[in-house]
């Protein structure tokens, strides 16, 4: 797994900090997105059925029926998060929860999503209060964890909804806390189960509780 040289320029340019570290994606666990999305695509003449987690194979041309191609996905997706402000709004919990966590913990946003589309995110969360710092990667997420950690071997705590970025995590953090969310967890039917060493919660309000402990917070 290669590191994204962007993402390891933005996380050169953080501040120093040795607290414990939170680390959490943004899609479908700090901001909505599952919700939002189908209704996004409807304005542009597009339907969703979930009927596997995944995007490709599930989105049709409402007019022809015709399922659409991973370039045409990957283009609205491009255009879902240049209108981001328009159709994301937090998902439940999430601000009171790091609000709670955030003057214990260094909390970092760590989003897998195109580096042009950082500032349009960025001024989003400001827009929300959540002022965190953000970084965008088009790779793996663990070795942005390993280097968002440093050398020092302080705890850190990983929130995904993504199951294959959470094991990105644990194979360059060994000893990640790592924690399974989603915005909407009928979508959890799509999944395997998570391994055992991945904590799932419903909701940030079981989640909060049991990151502070596992920070040691």
């Amino acid at each position: 797994m290669s590191d994204d040289p962007e993402t390891a320029r933005q996380i050169e340019e953080l501040a120093a900090d040795d607290r414990p570290l939170l680390v959490l994606d943004v899609d479908d666990v700090v901001l909505e997105f599952i919700r939002p999305f189908p209704h996004f695509l409807k304005s542009r003449g597009f339907g969703l059925t979930l009927a596997s987690f995944r995007l490709t194979g599930n989105i049709a041309e409402t007019e022809s029926g015709r399922l659409i191609e991973q370039a045409e996905v990957t283009a609205l997706l491009g255009e879902f998060f240049d209108a981001q402000a328009d159709w994301q709004s937090m998902t439940d919990g999430a601000a009171d929860a790091l609000a709670g966590l955030g003057d214990r913990a260094e909390i970092i946003l760590l989003t897998a999503m195109p580096h042009r589309h950082r500032s349009t995110r960025r001024a989003h969360l400001d827009a929300l209060g959540l002022n965190y710092p953000l970084l965008t990667t088009e790779m793996a997420k663990g070795p942005a964890l390993a280097k968002l950690r440093g050398a020092k071997g302080r705890r850190i705590a990983f929130v995904d909804d993504q199951p294959h970025n959470l094991l990105s995590a644990r194979d360059s953090v060994a000893d990640a806390h790592l924690f399974h969310l989603m915005a909407d967890n009928s979508l959890r039917a799509f999944l395997p189960p998570v391994p055992d060493d991945i904590v799932v919660v419903q909701d940030w309000h079981e989640a909060a509780p049991k990151i502070a402990g596992a920070l040691g917070l």
